[in-house]
């Protein structure tokens, strides 16, 4: 049982259970959380420097232990783990749902789901080299700002952060924002009331700036809309996910492109099986099903977590079902054929990959986290090395 993570309730699934042959001897746990002070809980996945380290954040753990407010971690190839700053709460945030973001200085930045000034809306944060905070914004909730961000942050060529929180703005429909590194805000869109961004992942952002990103739910069926915001403030609906065998419903994550201009992205439910789909959507708006996912041993089953995409147009992802029932990470060939890469065993494993986006370098490695299990029961960090 996950303390503290209030995140969905309608994402908690992934328990499904089957048997199949062992994995090829490609996955590696890289670390295991023993929880407490070095963190517990990893949801988002990890960035990686240039010497191969790796970081991300745990949503639990800290000086608190079980009760803490999650830590940011550093995680070597060699699995050495380092806290590189624990959450206290209260104005110096809690609950660090998002991923990081590293700038070529190598300061990080992410977000904390709640803390920060007397609204507790959360905050977006900066970690230098030295390991010193600096809170950027605390959100003030409201009609005049958003509160409540769960994803992760993308920056621009001039620095400039940007991200979306879940609740408050205009209509209590959460808000699309920018901030520059003095930590002037500026909401750039307020989404309608009923509405949800996406908890996982992060924005998109294109050459011209413009900007995209899913909503959960909302839209004309309220079964979730794929959105372009422009670099000139207009909003617009790319496409209204309809739910039912023929579209996915509930769409999460980050959106992947292309140099053509097509976007790509994964639904919780809707397809031939209801259990989610792998969707592409051209720059006309046309949208493709380029996978329905069927669950069992050898598919996989309710993604929540962002697909990415190489060069050759292969997509990659995680999610449930797969071998043993607690998730999977997969590849997607642009001819339509799922592989399942590696279906996680629990422990030492991990299970229940969550929200947790890959990481692929260029020579095709892949690393990322799981939220439980492992030696700990705490979750890991993994790599896959094809």
């Amino acid at each position: 049982m996950i303390n503290k993570l209030h995140v969905i309730t309608f994402m908690t699934v992934l328990t499904l259970v089957a048997l199949a042959p062992a994995q090829a001897q490609t996955y590696n746990v890289l670390y295991s959380f023993p929880g407490g002070s070095a963190g517990q809980y990893p949801i988002p996945g990890v960035i990686q420097d240039t010497l191969g380290n790796l970081y991300g954040t745990t949503a639990n753990g800290g000086s608190g232990g079980s009760d803490g407010y999650g830590v940011v971690y550093e995680v070597t190839t060699s699995g050495i783990e380092k806290v590189l700053h624990t959450f206290s709460g209260g104005s110096d945030g809690e609950y660090p749902y998002a991923a990081v973001l590293r700038d070529r200085e190598g300061n990080l930045y992410g977000a904390t789901n709640s803390g920060g000034n007397s609204e507790q809306g959360g905050v977006v944060y900066k970690i230098d080299n030295a390991g010193k905070e600096t809170i950027l914004h605390a959100f003030a909730g409201g009609t005049s700002d958003g509160c409540n961000p769960f994803q992760g942050l993308i920056m621009d060529s001039k620095g400039n952060l940007y991200g979306t929180t879940n609740g408050c703005g205009a209509y209590n429909g959460g808000t699309v924002f920018k901030l520059t590194l003095a930590g002037n805000e500026t909401v750039l869109h307020s989404f309608a009331e009923g509405s949800q961004p996406s908890y996982y992942g992060h924005l998109l952002m294109d050459k011209a700036g413009d900007i995209y990103g899913v909503l959960q739910v909302g839209g004309s069926s309220n079964d979730g809309v794929l959105y372009e915001l422009g670099a000139k403030g207009k909003f617009t609906v790319l496409h209204n996910f309809a739910g039912g065998p023929s579209d996915g419903q509930y769409s999460s994550g980050s959106v992947a492109g292309d140099e053509a201009e097509n976007l790509y992205g994964i639904t919780y439910k809707g397809g031939t099986h209801d259990l989610g789909v792998v969707w592409e959507v051209s720059k006309e708006g046309k949208e493709t099903i380029l996978h329905n996912f069927a669950g069992g041993a050898s598919d996989s089953c309710s993604p929540v977590a962002s697909v990415i995409r190489d060069s050759q147009d292969n997509l990659y992802g995680n999610s449930g079902c797969g071998a043993y029932g607690y998730g999977a990470a997969w590849e997607l060939s642009k001819n339509g054929t799922l592989t399942l890469l590696h279906s996680f065993e629990n422990s030492p494993d991990g299970e229940n990959p969550f929200g947790a986006e890959l990481l692929r370098t260029a020579k095709g490695d892949l690393y990322s986290v799981i939220l439980e299990g492992g030696t700990a029961g705490y979750g890991t960090v993994w790599a896959y090395l094809p």
